[in-house]
């Protein structure tokens, strides 16, 4: 199968066996309840790991070894980590663990875990998830937002079947169909049923909001 990476769907073959990914609103209800999908991309994208890695990669083109070594040494980002795992598991179409490892309870410790390591690195586990939840939650595509579609503030919870029904309201999908989209697919289809309307975007509205509030200051003061 050929992934639509321009959706957030990828594809991972190792030991020439293919794992197939696609960060589907059916797949992200497998993370867990509505609150659970949003603690999971807190924990991707707020860890401290997650900082140190986006800054090697900046500064390095890469993840540099001796890097990966402190982030071990130093046990960073245990969330950011479990939270990856979780995602790419609930993303894949078949088992995962070949490549993410797996937790398995500690000898003599019913509320610790040891994690046999999978095939890909710590730091690929966590930017593939990063990118999948993204496309999964809160989509990627490059689509016009107007000033009065936006809001301020977070939500605590991601309802994944509020989206489904919208998709089978606008598009006419069965529910299955309407299951399988990712958050960047559901943008992009939104986008192109309806078209770019006319308004403001946020950064427009501050534009001319200013521009007006400065001509109307010059006024005054010629006037004064």
């Amino acid at each position: 199968m050929t992934p639509l990476k321009e959706i957030g769907e990828c594809l991972i073959t190792v030991d020439g066996e293919d794992y197939f990914f696609r960060p589907s609103f059916a797949n992200m209800t497998k993370i867990g309840e509505p609150d659970e999908i949003v603690q999971a991309f807190y924990d991707l994208h707020n860890d401290e790991v997650g900082g140190l890695i986006n800054r090697a990669i900046s500064a390095y083109g890469c993840i540099p070894d001796w890097l990966v070594a402190h982030i071990r040494k130093a046990d960073y980002g245990r969330r950011a980590f479990i939270a990856a795992v979780v995602v790419m598991n609930a993303c894949c179409d078949r088992d995962a663990e070949a490549l993410t490892g797996v937790f398995q309870p500690a000898k003599g410790n019913g509320r610790t875990f040891k994690i046999r390591k999978g095939a890909l690195p710590d730091s690929a586990i966590l930017l593939i998830a990063q990118s999948l939840i993204a496309h999964g939650v809160i989509g990627k595509a490059k689509v016009r937002r107007l000033q009065r579609h936006e809001k301020n503030g977070t939500s605590t919870e991601f309802r994944a079947v509020d989206y489904i029904i919208a998709a089978q309201t606008h598009f006419s999908m069965s529910q299955k169909e309407a299951s399988n989209l990712t958050m960047t697919n559901f943008q992009m289809l939104l986008s192109a049923k309806y078209p770019e309307q006319k308004g403001f975007t946020r950064e427009e509205y501050e534009q001319v909001a200013d521009d007006y509030l400065a001509k109307k200051a010059k006024r005054l003061t010629k006037t004064a």
